[in-house]
This record gives structure tokens, sequence and C-alpha cells, in this order.
């Protein structure tokens, strides 16, 4: 998985009924746009992830 800031990332609900977060990446910590990753979620909550196969980024738009 690779990232640039400002890149969106989608964690998937891991059970039936859990709900998806979404974040804005601040900051790419790892080489060449590896992990890990500092995000900021939709609900103002800020923390480093590690992410796993059960998320997604998405490039940001311009």
């Amino acid at each position: 998985m690779q990232a640039t800031v400002g890149d969106e990332i989608r964690v998937h609900g891991r059970t039936v009924g859990s709900a998806e977060r979404r974040g804005e990446i601040l900051e790419v910590r790892g080489t060449d746009g590896r992990p890990p990753y500092w995000v900021r979620f939709t609900d103002g909550h800020e923390r480093l992830i590690y992410p796993g196969p059960d998320c997604e980024v998405e490039g940001h738009r311009d």
C-alpha cells in the first residue's frame, strides 16, 4: 500500500453492522509512501495507523 499526504483512507467495518471510517492522511512516516500513516478521521480524532487488508487508499482530488 502506498499513499501521499492528502489521500483519503477508508477502513471498512470488520463485522456485520460495523461502520466504515474515513480519514485524511496527514503524514506518511514510511519510505516511498508506505505505512505507517498519521490520519485525521472525520470524527476529529487523529492517530497513527498501520493499514490492514480492511483498508483502502484513494488519491486526493485537486
